[in-house]
């Protein structure tokens, strides 16, 4: 979901459950979930880019899920998609260093079998190319001198984390 107030771009993105879901299928929402969480707590001014991306990757790979790696995060502010990019992969230490007043989107994007995906004819919804779960979360972070703000956090959900 995106939004725009006062010409600021806001960008969010949540994976629902719509009734009972598998076992497999609860467990990926958790850990991408709890992955966006893990990338937030490494946007801090002086770190890296490298530094989300890794704690994404780490603890989703650790977990046996897989990073999809051709959708990325973003810089965010007067455009929906500006610098600096936020791959939820990567090496920490590397990348442009996060500095107060930026504003960027993490939004890990995790799949069950493969980190491969396919786009549908209706070129807009993206799947697993093997067919099986995905999962996607975003939040607008805007780092400050201290511990990062969540911009779109929302009274409708509330981490578990």
């Amino acid at each position: 979901m995106t939004a725009e107030i006062d010409g600021y771009n806001g960008d969010n993105a949540y994976t629902f459950k719509v009734g009972k879901v598998p076992e497999n299928a609860e467990k990926l929402l958790e850990v991408t979930e709890a992955a966006l969480y893990e990338g937030i707590k490494m946007a801090l001014p002086g770190n890296r880019i490298g530094d989300i991306s890794n704690a994404v990757q780490t603890y989703c790979e650790s977990r046996g899920y897989y990073v999809v790696r051709k959708f990325i995060g973003h810089g965010i502010g007067h455009e929906m998609h500006e610098d600096p990019e936020v791959p939820n992969f990567g090496k920490p230490g590397r990348g442009p260093r996060l500095v107060p007043g930026m504003t960027i989107c993490i939004e890990p994007m995790i799949n069950e079998t493969t980190a491969e995906i396919r786009i549908l004819p209706d070129k807009w919804t993206v799947v697993e190319a093997n067919g099986n779960y995905s999962a996607h979360f975003e939040h607008t972070i805007a780092i400050t001198n201290g511990e990062p703000i969540i911009l779109t956090e929302s009274s409708l959900h509330h981490p578990k984390n």
